[in-house]
């Protein structure tokens, strides 16, 4: 069983976005003179300090490459190994029934020419309660398996969800993407909008913290 294709569903948020630039006409003196007035020096002088503010300033909308997060995210591999083995405890606990009845339904069929009608008749029913009985229990497990599934998909969405907002308030992010290659509104995406790394590791960080709380 395989629970990696579905987080992509983290499915933070998908937008598009649209940089707008100011551009400031500055005056300058026709005169022969090579002074700069003092309202032009201070014009100057406030584009100067204003450059390194805004090349400081972080970007408003950031991304996440969900691929990469989730291979890499320790708490969802911890639950996709938790998950498997439940599915393979299922499995080998229903196959070991299901051999198990088909050797009674064969031992039946070799004895049921020495058997009255009488015997026959219970036999079969019981053997036809049996089947039921499995065919209920795998329904069942599978049933139990699809919602433990989803029930830790969407802790796991959860956490990911409330740190992505949390770095978002710390950085200043107005908005965060999900990207997965080969299925993504985005096509390009600066590496410097890439906030994978830094999301994994805090993810890997609080989820090392929680474990050792308990």
């Amino acid at each position: 069983m395989s629970v990696s294709k579905k987080l992509l569903l983290l499915a933070v948020l998908s937008a598009s976005f649209a940089a707008c630039k100011n551009d400031q006409a500055s005056t300058q003196n026709t005169a022969a003179k090579t002074e700069t007035t003092p309202a032009a020096a201070t014009s100057t002088e406030t584009e100067d300090e204003a450059a390194p503010a805004a090349a400081a300033s972080a970007p408003e909308i950031v991304f996440v490459n969900s691929d990469t997060l989730l291979n890499r995210y320790q708490y969802f591999k911890d639950v996709k190994a938790r998950l498997e083995a439940k599915g393979k405890r299922m499995e080998t606990d229903l196959r070991t029934k299901a051999t198990s009845f088909q050797r009674e339904v064969e031992q039946y069929r070799q004895a049921a020419a020495g058997l009255t009608q009488e015997q026959r008749a219970t036999t079969e029913q019981r053997l036809a309660q049996k089947e039921q009985q499995l065919a209920a229990q795998q329904q069942t497990s599978g049933n139990q398996l699809a919602k433990d599934e989803n029930d830790e998909m969407k802790k796991i969405y959860e956490r990911v969800e409330a740190h992505l907002k949390k770095i978002s308030k710390e950085k200043g992010y107005k908005m965060v993407l999900t990207y997965t290659r080969g299925n993504s509104a985005i096509l390009y995406g600066d590496n410097s909008l890439d906030i994978t790394e830094e999301a994994v590791r805090g993810l890997n960080e609080e989820y090392k913290a929680s474990k050792t709380k308990k």
